[in-house]
């Protein structure tokens, strides 16, 4: 058994970095980047800190989740697949986790991130302003399955970049406002990371402890930054999440290739 002993200054640490962390997840993903290097740094073994990773950023991802469902900006109805999928997949990249070699993913994801890097730079996040749902035809659910259990699938296997992602597919695939991507976004990764979490916690992988004190501040980043979005709206959340983009793009290609 993994014993935990860290002094206050690095627990008030690794709570700023919660903060942070919450408040950037909540507008465009990408906030594991900064939990998941800091619980390395503090010294818990990887399979620990991917566990209480999990149970901090479920806080979060539910904070903005509520947040964005109480605003009427996501519909659990009308994703009903989405949320299905994504669950089945989370459960599977977990599953998985110790068995797959991650070494390509490594190599692949810098290229697929610089990619998303490039098309929130030069392309349309936001097809419309109007916060109408697409239609739900055949088509629809067989993306929502297909983005669900993929993206799910990450999350559990990995996890940093899985909101991101979201953000960057759903203005791909579907016509909507970049709120109604948002709340999409937060509320299939509160999936992931509950069913991860779950999964996790069967395993015996995560320190609950540590992982309630930084979701406490998770999910009051994660409240400033998803009403900073909805207040603010797309002239606030398009930089974040360009910035939020390239600074994950040199993470991956740093740690990747270099």
């Amino acid at each position: 058994m993994f014993e935990l002993a860290l002094d206050p200054t690095t627990w008030a640490l690794l709570c700023a970095v919660a903060l942070a962390a919450g408040f950037i997840d909540a507008i465009a993903g990408g906030g594991g980047m900064l939990t998941v290097p800091a619980l390395l740094t503090a010294g818990l073994p990887p399979h620990l800190t991917l566990g209480t990773n999990k149970l901090a950023a479920s806080f979060g991802s539910l904070t903005a989740s509520v947040t964005y469902f109480r605003k009427q900006l996501f519909n659990p109805r009308f994703w009903a697949a989405s949320i299905l999928a994504t669950g089945l997949g989370a459960l599977i990249g977990t599953l998985v986790v110790d068995y797959l070699s991650i070494e390509f993913l490594n190599k692949l994801l810098p290229v697929v991130i610089i990619v998303v890097a490039c098309y929130s730079l030069f392309g349309n996040m936001s097809a419309t302003e109007e916060h109408a749902l697409p239609p739900l035809n055949r088509s629809t659910k067989v993306k929502q399955w297909l983005q669900g259990l993929s993206l799910g699938f990450f999350d559990g296997l990995a996890g940093p970049g899985a909101g991101t992602f979201w953000t960057a597919s759903n203005s791909l695939l579907y016509r909507m406002s970049l709120l109604l991507n948002c709340g999409l976004a937060r509320s299939m990764n509160f999936v992931s990371n509950f069913v991860s979490l779950i999964t996790f916690v069967a395993l015996g992988h995560v320190n609950f402890i540590l992982g309630v004190t930084m979701g406490l501040f998770l999910m009051l980043g994660a409240w400033l930054g998803a009403h900073s979005a909805i207040r603010f709206g797309s002239k606030f959340i398009k930089p974040v999440f360009n910035t939020v983009v390239i600074i994950l793009a040199l993470k991956l290609i740093y740690e990747a290739y270099l």
